[in-house]
């Protein structure tokens, strides 16, 4: 196969306009290229006037995994706040089926002990092992033992020279497996905080329990900005796109365990975005998308700096991606304000959060860059909100189908098809036209993860893939 060449294939990611080898652009300590450009400069957008230098933030940019592991200490703090309030989470109680896929809230028991009785492993003979010692052996077969069968069809012993067929999962006489061998009586079988995957509910119904007591879903805010972005059934101009991001951040909130709020579209105006930020706050967590990166017009970072937000990061070394922003800000003490769309009834039924403040990230807003970095950085988060306790990021690995070539300096999680049979599984880079190529991603169910050292990784090599 022809070797694929990266920076045929849009290796620029266009949210950044930089060359990524350099990343984010040096800068000096504590200063922000935004400030900088427009030091002394009054900004008016609108009627609203502010001086942007006194206000922007100073520029945190981290290497992939230093940011990552930001994000997996801030999910951490917010489930010890909920174990020393644990009250104060709230819950719901669903029936089983139903609370497939949410996060458990209470530990799951033994009913009995499991098995509740000396069980057969397989299909086969009981008898005993001495008239087995010489053989050949002919031993005379007394019952059958079926699956459930009740204790009268059950031989009370099986004597010497004798044998009982017995069916996987039927009783047997003393002596094969064990009763609770798997568990005890009362023993934990499912913590608090577990996803509820099959097994889990499978567990679950083996104990009786039709009914789970599980985490209410965390409320996710979404605000897509940028005066370029129209609502869906709104004709876009000669120069403006259609809201694809606040729609696939939506699906990826769902998947997480999380319920998204979408939020009316920002413009390029502070003000309102502004008051848009402030109603998304009220909501578990604020996940935006655009005005993020070093533009005239990106406004995210300075009015969060104004509202006096505190940056974990303001960028990552990776691409797609790079400029991505990751803070909390101190907790409204309002009660009375209710989340965005939120009923009035739901709203008063919520308990008060025992966290001091609300998160939030700005995403990129070219779509596989929204994509990429939620799955990074925003989806910890959510976990945590939702009950999980956090969870290390996992790379599986596959050998690469077709050579890359690549330029150091960050590290790359590029769309790409795992394909194969069995355990012979390939990667290979689709190719795409950089981080706006929706039509690429929606074709790739993985990325291939480059680190930020390897300029040529030839076919065959063993590489990281991350699963979308």
């Amino acid at each position: 196969m022809n070797p694929v060449n990266f920076n045929d294939q849009g290796g620029r990611d266009a949210t950044v306009g930089l060359d990524p080898q350099k990343s984010v652009p040096r800068r000096a300590p504590g200063k922000n290229l935004f400030t900088a450009a427009i030091h002394r400069t009054e900004v008016c957008f609108g009627n609203y006037h502010r001086e942007m230098s006194a206000t922007s933030s100073p520029s945190i940019v981290l290497p992939f995994e230093d940011a990552r592991r930001v994000v997996e200490e801030q999910a951490a703090e917010i489930r010890a706040a909920y174990s020393k309030d644990a009250h104060r989470q709230n819950t719901e109680i669903l029936d089983l089926l139903s609370a497939a896929g949410r996060v458990l809230a209470e530990p799951v028991k033994a009913d009995r002990d499991i098995p509740p009785f000396p069980r057969a492993t397989r299909d086969g003979y009981a008898l005993r092992s001495a008239d087995l010692a010489k053989l050949p052996a002919t031993l005379d077969v007394i019952a059958e033992i079926k699956a459930g069968a009740p204790p009268g069809e059950i031989p009370s012993q099986v004597k010497s020279g004798q044998a009982a067929a017995i069916m996987t999962g039927a009783p047997v006489p003393a002596g094969i497996v064990a009763r609770g061998a798997e568990a005890k009586s009362g023993s934990q079988l499912l913590s608090a905080s577990c996803r509820l995957n099959d097994a889990a509910i499978a567990l679950a119904a083996s104990v009786g329990k039709s009914r789970l007591e599980v985490y209410v879903r965390p409320r996710v805010a979404v605000l897509t900005t940028g005066d370029e972005i129209v609502d869906l059934d709104t004709e876009p101009g000669p120069t403006q796109i259609r809201n694809s991001n606040s729609y696939s951040l939506a699906v990826q909130i769902q998947q997480a365990g999380g319920e998204p709020v979408l939020l009316p579209i920002a413009p390029d105006e502070a003000k309102r975005l502004r008051e848009l930020i402030e109603e998304g706050l009220r909501c578990d967590l604020l996940l935006m998308t655009g005005g993020v990166s070093m533009g005239r017009y990106d406004l995210v970072e300075p009015v969060l700096a104004e509202m006096k937000a505190e940056f974990f990061f303001t960028g990552a070394k990776i691409q797609p991606g790079g400029p991505v922003v990751f803070g909390r800000l101190r907790a409204s003490t309002d009660d009375s304000l209710s989340a965005a769309s939120e009923p009035q009834s739901a709203a008063a039924e919520r308990k008060t959060s025992p966290l001091s403040h609300a998160y939030f990230c700005g995403l990129p807003g070219n779509p596989v860059s929204t994509m990429v970095t939620f799955e990074l950085f925003a989806r910890p988060m959510l976990e945590a909100l939702a009950g999980m306790l956090p969870r290390q990021l996992i790379f599986l690995h596959a050998q690469l189908k077709s050579e890359i070539r690549s330029k150091t300096g960050l590290k790359r999680f590029l769309p790409a098809i795992l394909s194969g049979e069995f355990e012979n599984a390939k990667a290979e880079l689709v190719r795409w036209q950089g981080s706006g190529d929706i039509r690429a991603t929606a074709s790739a169910n993985c990325y291939i993860v480059i680190p930020p050292d390897r300029e040529n990784i030839p076919a065959g090599d063993w590489v990281a893939v991350l699963m979308r």
